[in-house]
């Protein structure tokens, strides 16, 4: 088998809640064909018995190919706040558990100081993140940090730093381990009007899981309004309906040698939603399977 058969080498799945409902919400939607499955927790893993979780999760499955890509926690857990602990906590049992999942990517928030600039949350950073990493290391496992603001700018904010690509220099300056990457997705970068693609060139080499979520840019709101008006200048889009060329990022991610999964992170399109949520994504999936390359079609044999 080569390591683009049925195109593998990037699988196309979704994001799926982790919770007492796993299993069967994994059952109703796997019949539309995703491939991968990113199991996400926002803030707390709650009363999550993680193992049990697995076993459901891999019954559900069944023997289908179908893999988990990544475990993901979303809080922020350099802060002191209850919840913030439980976030640190969390990070800790999935990066312990991540195996009964057969993942080898625990991704979410970095985290942040609260009210302060990006700067001075790095000492805490490499605190909290450089044992983590090292447990992570220790037992095959990578970190990535998704790329999203939550309303943060570099001067203040609530929850994450790893939005700006100078504060990823100073997170890999900080803690300058093999394990520490992205969970990059083009829709954050577009919508801060960074253009996604030179950095996704630079900075390949560092995003070990995907995020399928585009943006639609409204250029005639930013030049008549700009970006603090009463008008919204741009929109979170389940992918096949916002402005990204998906064939573009899955090349770029194929040239400099990603293998691993888009998953699409739904619940954000304005039109795509409620009842047309999952009629959004199985679009998207089927978009993105075309934009991967469509059927994969073996070489003749010599």
């Amino acid at each position: 088998m080569t390591p683009h058969e049925n195109h593998h080498d990037i699988r196309i799945g979704t994001l799926v809640g982790g919770g007492k409902n796993t299993g069967e919400y994994i059952r109703q939607i796997l019949p539309h064909g995703f491939e991968s499955l990113s199991l996400t927790f926002w803030q707390t893993l709650g009363d999550t018995d993680l193992k049990q979780l697995a076993r459901n999760v891999k019954e559900a499955i069944g023997n289908r190919d179908v893999v988990i890509s990544s475990l993901g926690i979303f809080g922020n857990p350099l802060e002191n706040d209850e919840k913030d602990k439980e976030s640190r906590k969390g990070w800790t049992a999935l990066i312990n558990h991540a195996h009964l999942f057969g993942t080898d990517v625990v991704a979410g928030f970095t985290g942040r100081i609260r009210g302060k600039p990006i700067q001075d949350s790095i000492p805490r950073f490499k605190q909290v993140f450089g044992e983590l990493a090292r447990r992570a290391a220790d037992k095959g496992v990578r970190l990535a940090f998704e790329n999203c603001s939550m309303g943060g700018t570099w001067a203040s904010g609530d929850w994450n730093i790893a939005h700006n690509p100078d504060a990823w220099q100073l997170m890999f300056d900080a803690v300058p381990a093999a394990n520490v990457g992205l969970e990059w997705e083009p829709c954050h970068q577009m919508v801060a009007l960074i253009d996604p693609m030179p950095q996704l060139r630079q900075w390949a080499s560092r995003i070990f899981h995907v995020h399928g979520k585009d943006a639609t840019i409204l250029r005639d709101v930013v030049q008549k309004h700009g970006v603090y008006g009463k008008d919204p200048f741009a929109f979170h889009r389940t992918p096949g309906f916002g402005d990204s060329n998906w064939t573009d990022i899955i090349s770029d991610l194929r040239r400099a040698g990603f293998k691993g999964s888009i998953d699409i992170e739904g619940w954000h399109d304005p039109v795509y939603r409620d009842d047309l949520e999952m009629t959004g994504q199985v679009h998207a999936l089927n978009y993105l399977k075309q934009c991967r390359g469509g059927v994969f079609v073996p070489n003749p044999q010599a």
